[in-house]
């Protein structure tokens, strides 16, 4: 599912219904009609751990046009700007002075849903209400040609209706196979809990890893200390994170995102060469 991070006054906007149309001069994420897309509150920009997915919209018609072709019933469910000069100088202002009148504008018009358990007022979130996205899936894996060697993490994070909102692969150089695992898991967390995610489910065709985040198995690897402390700490930001292990051949599309990006940066390999 696509997503859009909002600044806090727009945000506030949507909810309560002043706002039911957005305007977006680089649309980045190809919205179109019968999206359905969460929306992020950027509370404080500087801190993603104040950021709330406080609900979704549909999206019910799109107009594209140049700015210099925007006439007043554009504006519906939008603030009216004074002059066509002030709103050219309010979209320089946000994306950069190259912006003119012939410059492309999409016009999406949406229904809101709010999440149920919103919180009606914003100061002094908690941690607990500042994840709202709901129940996501994340499958993880990293792998590397030769252990160590050139190594990848990937992961792919699903929402609760099975959409996959991410799927992502990092290179990361020279590592071994159980850091590229463990790096896997913490950028897949590291994501979920950008979009809001309160229960992660994880699964991994990695044992060990499991084992170990279980408490189970020690971590006897001084190297892994570091990051297994890091995803522990990642872990408590989160209602619940459940660790489920898996066969490989259920972890394909994580195992994939693996290799495309081993790929991009060393060439097609043989996958069974990926530890």
């Amino acid at each position: 599912m696509k997503s859009l991070k909002l600044e806090h006054s727009l945000a506030n906007d949507i909810r309560s219904g002043k706002k039911t149309s957005t305007w977006r001069l680089f649309d980045d994420k190809d919205l179109s009609v019968d999206d359905r897309v969460i929306l992020i509150d950027k509370v404080d920009p500087q801190h993603r751990d104040t950021w709330i997915a406080f609900g979704e919209v549909t999206i019910d018609r799109v107009v594209e046009k140049h700015l210099g072709e925007v006439g007043k019933e554009d504006y519906e469910g939008h603030d009216m700007h004074e002059s066509p000069e002030e709103m050219l100088n309010s979209f320089r202002r946000y994306y950069g002075a190259h912006v003119t009148f012939k410059t492309p504008v999409k016009i999406i018009h949406f229904t809101f849903y709010p999440y149920k358990d919103e919180p009606t007022t914003m100061p002094n979130i908690s941690d607990e209400t500042t994840v709202r996205a709901g129940n996501v899936k994340l499958y993880t894996d990293g792998g590397s040609r030769g252990n160590p060697g050139p190594s990848a993490s990937g992961f792919v994070l699903f929402d609760s209706t099975g959409g996959v909102l991410v799927d992502k692969g990092v290179y990361l150089g020279i590592t071994t196979n159980n850091q590229a695992e463990y790096t896997a898991l913490k950028l897949g967390l590291e994501e979920a809990k950008a979009f809001g995610a309160r229960n992660v489910e994880v699964f991994m065709d990695s044992l060990l890893v499991v084992n170990q985040m279980k408490g189970i198995f020690k971590v006897k690897n001084r190297d892994l200390w570091p990051i297994n402390e890091a995803i522990k700490n990642l872990t408590k930001q989160f209602k619940s994170v459940k660790f489920t292990h898996i066969p490989r051949e259920l972890n394909k599309a994580a195992d994939a995102a693996v290799n495309r990006a081993l790929d991009m940066h060393i060439g097609d390999g043989d996958e069974r060469n990926v530890v």
